[in-house]
């Protein structure tokens, strides 16, 4: 089996279309077709399910393509350890963080490229969840997270330590207060980020052991637009207090402090204990020590 039929096969699922794909690898659509044919004919199955309006992957389809992605990161790492050797200074580094995480990483990043400006940083996307799998897998070299994973396979180093704030908007009934208690809060509303953490796990209990009720109608993909609700008044919200900083500073949301809440918010900086890692890798763990 030829890579470049895998590389083929990859681009067609990530575009989800014929052409888009023939444009990204700079090949006629109908080169990139006969390709995935031939990759069908080779595997015996059948990868993309033609009868669909959409492009469609069939279950073959889908174990491939997670392969087709293992098979790209290598050949990435491949290149990236052969530049290495070529320039010391050369390379790419792979970072997983989700939206909150990803504004820890903002200083060291500006350190680490002012020390190595010719090395590319990419910062991935991605639920804190799934990153220590990601990096197991092999599909990050680092991860940034706001919990201690508890796999031996993986170490941790803390980056920064937060803390998680209740914000209102100025215009709220708390905003000159300086401190509440939970059962103050048994009629707010709240807008509740949906994806599931260690510390929206820990705000929830703490109600329930009070007996108060935690009303949250409204839950919102990103912590910008819970921001944005919450200055316009529209409820009120936990957030990580880095990423609110700013706005309490301006004056566009008041911090008020919940007498049985104190969560501290430790932020880690994981990688694969065994794995060896690219010069890149190891420069920025330095940048992030201090070295």
């Amino acid at each position: 089996m030829e890579l470049h039929a895998l590389q083929v096969f990859l681009a067609i699922a990530t575009e989800k279309s014929f052409s888009r794909a023939a444009e990204r690898l700079l090949r006629t659509q109908p080169a990139v077709s006969l390709a995935l044919q031939r990759l069908e004919t080779e595997l015996g199955e059948k990868l993309i399910d033609r009868s669909a309006k959409d492009l469609v992957l069939t279950d073959a389809g889908r174990t491939v393509l997670d392969y087709a992605r293992r098979f790209e990161n290598l050949r990435l790492e491949m290149e990236n350890s052969l530049a290495e050797l070529r320039d010391n200074s050369a390379g790419t580094l792979t970072v997983g963080a989700n939206e909150s995480t990803s504004l820890y990483l903002l200083r060291h990043i500006e350190n680490f490229r002012r020390l190595h400006p010719k090395i590319n940083v990419r910062v991935r996307r991605s639920l804190s969840s799934k990153i220590p799998n990601e990096l197991l897998d092999g599909n990050l070299e680092l991860g940034v997270i706001s919990y201690d994973p508890p796999d031996e396979r993986l170490t941790s180093t803390v980056i920064y330590t937060d803390a998680l704030a209740f914000v209102v908007s100025p215009k709220h009934r708390l905003a000159d207060r300086k401190t509440v208690s939970i059962t103050d809060l048994a009629a707010e509303t709240f807008i509740a980020h949906n994806v599931i953490s260690p510390y929206r796990d820990v705000v929830i209990r703490a109600f329930l052991e009070r007996r108060v009720p935690l009303n949250m109608p409204v839950e919102m993909p990103t912590i910008e637009t819970i921001r944005k609700l919450v200055q316009n008044n529209q409820g009120v919200a936990f957030l990580p207090r880095m990423c609110v900083e700013q706005e309490i500073e301006q004056g566009l949301l008041r911090e008020v402090k919940v007498k049985e809440l104190h969560v501290e918010r430790k932020i880690r900086l994981i990688y694969p204990t065994r794995r060896v890692l690219s010069h890149a890798a190891r420069a920025f763990l330095d940048v992030v020590r201090g070295k």
